[in-house]
């Protein structure tokens, strides 16, 4: 991605060079002839592409026109002006490792002004590799400079003495383009990466503000399409802010298309929470303070991610279900209506009138205030047991009323029971012997 930029940014500058120079009628009516013609404007000669004072920026652009065959010419002779630098900086270490410094030596500053200038003609010498790589070099000569740079580096660190390497740091930390742009890179993106999370947590408000317009929607989709839009703005803006101080990704997403397969294989229990959190949200069986019965699990569902389920029990204990649990079980939502029937169940005695143990009953439906009129509320006799008649009550109520009228009427039925002289027998059986008893 930073090489596409850079090549984007070179052809930007280049045209607008050419539109900025100004062409006479003279010019363009006159015929070209071979010392202006644009292919002898284009042409740089070698001696100035491999000048070792020649600027970056004029580099990069004198190496566009240049042919592979010329490319060629130009990365030996930027391999001489590296060779020639490295071999000055050879001959002054092995001078110090003759001749001991000391405190306060001047070879080790011209040590670090030769090692900052040989950096400067290292970079130059990079791009010349690359543009020659880029235009079809042979792959194997692209290896053996690359491979020469290295080995350059390596063997110069490896060899170096302590007080050289602290002269080199010291002088490449007060470079205006060594420590100190590394500095303003970081601070640039420590600023970029904090504007960058205060944009998307605005940005993912914004989106929980226009989403809670459709009511369709349930708040487990608005969150997860929120948290999502949230975290797509983050990687986007990493990646702007990675390319702006010119960190190549390319490699990055190499390595994640090349891991694909192991990380699919590795996270399979992961990727199957996620299909299923997918599920849950686009299907919708149960939003956030819902109460619902799951794979074993009662309570009100606090939050869905994308791989797992938190749910609060009624006496407060936090239970995460990952999502393959909760969607491959049958799902039982209490929440999913306003209003929900109540089913109790009271035993009356056989010796009890069947018609008065009803009015008890409906008497006390009546008289709750939460019980709703419509539906109307169904009270009968329901089956004659072994040790009793038991009625069924089933009123309707509001759904978050509930437990409240279930509570209340379980007690109200006993006492309105008691106070009729109605009667809620224990269990009991009859034993019946026949024959007499034989003597004691």
């Amino acid at each position: 991605m930073t090489r596409i930029s850079r090549l984007l940014a070179q052809f930007l500058a280049v045209l607008l060079a050419v539109l900025a120079v100004p062409v006479s009628a003279q010019e363009a009516s006159s015929p070209p002839n071979a010392a202006a013609s644009p292919r002898a404007k284009a042409e740089a000669p070698l001696s100035r592409v491999a000048d070792p004072a020649v600027p970056v920026d004029e580099l990069a652009h004198l190496l566009i026109p240049l042919t592979k065959l010329e490319l060629a010419d130009a990365t030996d002779l930027w391999l001489a002006n590296v060779r020639a630098a490295t071999q000055q900086i050879a001959d002054l270490q092995a001078d110090i490792r003759r001749n001991p410094a000391k405190e306060g030596d001047p070879r080790f500053a011209r040590l670090a002004r030769m090692v900052e200038q040989r950096a400067g003609l290292l970079r130059r010498f990079s791009m010349a590799v690359d543009s020659f790589e880029r235009k079809g070099g042979d792959p194997a000569r692209v290896a053996d400079l690359r491979a020469y740079r290295e080995a350059v580096l390596y063997e110069e660190t490896a060899q170096a003495g302590t007080g050289a390497l602290a002269g080199a740091l010291v002088t490449w930390l007060g470079r205006s383009d060594g420590g100190v742009a590394l500095l303003k890179r970081i601070g640039i993106a420590l600023l970029a990466l904090g504007a960058i999370v205060l944009a998307a947590r605005f940005a993912r408000g914004f989106v929980h503000v226009w989403l809670g317009r459709f009511s369709r929607l349930s708040r487990l989709l608005q969150n997860f399409i929120a948290t999502m839009f949230f975290w797509l703005f983050i990687i986007v803006g990493l990646l702007f802010v990675l390319a702006a101080i010119d960190i190549d990704i390319t490699p990055l997403f190499a390595l994640i298309g090349g891991a694909s397969f192991i990380l699919a294989f590795a996270f399979q229990d992961t990727l199957g929470n996620l299909a299923s959190g997918l599920m849950i949200l686009v299907n919708q069986p149960f939003d956030e303070g819902d109460y619902i019965d799951v794979g074993g699990v009662s309570g009100t569902v606090q939050k869905v991610s994308i791989v797992a389920t938190t749910i609060a029990t009624a006496d407060n204990k936090v239970i995460v279900v990952p999502n393959r649990n909760v969607w491959g079980n049958v799902i039982v939502n209490a929440s999913a209506s306003d209003i929900r029937r109540v089913d109790l169940v009271f035993g009356a005695s056989y010796d009890d009138p069947i018609q008065e143990v009803l009015d008890t009953i409906n008497a006390v439906v009546a008289a709750h205030p939460k019980i709703l009129s419509e539906p109307e509320a169904q009270v009968a006799a329901n089956e004659l047991a072994a040790s009793a008649v038991n009625y069924v009550c089933r009123p309707w109520v509001k759904a978050e009323d509930y437990l409240a009228v279930y509570w209340d009427l379980t007690r109200q039925v006993k006492e309105a029971f008691d106070a009729r002289g109605l009667t809620m027998p224990y269990p009991q059986q009859e034993v019946h012997i026949k024959g007499a008893l034989p003597p004691a």
